[in-house]
């Protein structure tokens, strides 16, 4: 269950002050946008810890206290909360109740980078492992249906697609593509449609697929009988993840690839 899954499971039974990182300057421990939502007794997600942390967690729990609206409030990090960071943040604070759990929904879900999935083996199931609590809104495609869990976390949407690159078209705009089917035939049409959509569009900024040189090689080949210019072969990665992770198993090679797609989103590298 992701922290907004289980922020909003528990507002409708409960309320609580939303407390988001509305703007900053200078250096800071997290980013715009980040947010913390504090119960009576309970915090879910976090604005970036220490003295910062604790000061918003204490003025959210007066306010729910008081039945205190919307403020938002500037905490200069160095001189009045003696944290070296030394940057200044502004923050928001709402008071929320299962009556904003709908509009919190879309709220905190665009904040998700799109990441389409291809292939639900040992691989992927790993990576789905990982990438669960990650700020991602992940598409798991399969020409299997059956391969996919009962029960998922609500940002992952599973979809069964026969043929499976027939998915490609309707991919949100600007998602990450990790590709690894079961088979060689259907990684390769993957490929294909990925590309023959960025020559389109050109809106899909990392496409990567799981394999050695030595597929990536024979896959080359037969891109290029099909038209596809080096420039545009290019665009691919692989093999994938990030360098200097060694090992083989699935977990390993989860951490590597999930890593790389983080180093691949707007202010994450």
């Amino acid at each position: 269950m992701t922290a907004a899954d289980s922020f909003l499971a528990r507002l409708a039974n409960e309320k609580a002050c939303l407390v988001t990182l509305h703007a900053s300057r200078g250096s800071v421990p997290r980013e715009q946008g980040a947010w913390m939502a504090v119960f009576a007794n309970a915090e879910i997600g976090t604005i970036g810890g220490g003295h910062l942390e604790f000061q918003a967690i204490a003025q959210a729990r007066q306010r729910l206290s008081d039945g205190q609206g919307e403020a938002l409030l500037r905490y200069a990090l160095g001189p009045t909360l003696g944290q070296c960071c030394g940057g200044e943040v502004h923050l928001r604070f709402e008071s929320v109740s299962g009556a904003d759990i709908d509009a919190l929904r879309q709220r905190l879900a665009a904040r998700l980078q799109a990441v389409a999935l291809f292939g639900g083996g040992h691989v992927g199931r790993a990576l789905i492992e990982v990438m669960t609590r990650l700020p991602l809104a992940i598409s798991w495609i399969d020409s299997r249906d059956e391969i996919f869990p009962a029960s998922l976390p609500s940002n992952i949407h599973c979809q069964y697609s026969d043929p499976v690159q027939g998915a490609v078209a309707a991919l949100p705009e600007g998602s990450r593509v990790l590709v690894m089917s079961f088979s060689h035939a259907e990684d390769l049409e993957v490929v294909a449609a990925c590309l023959m959509r960025q020559r389109l569009r050109s809106d899909l900024p990392y496409v990567g697929l799981i394999g050695s040189q030595t597929k990536w090689a024979s896959f080359q080949r037969r891109l290029a009988q099909r038209g596809f210019t080096p420039q545009e072969l290019a665009h691919i990665t692989c093999p994938i993840g990030v360098a200097g992770i060694s090992g083989k198993e699935p977990e390993v090679i989860a951490v590597a690839v999930a890593a790389q797609i983080l180093q691949t989103l707007p202010g994450r590298h």
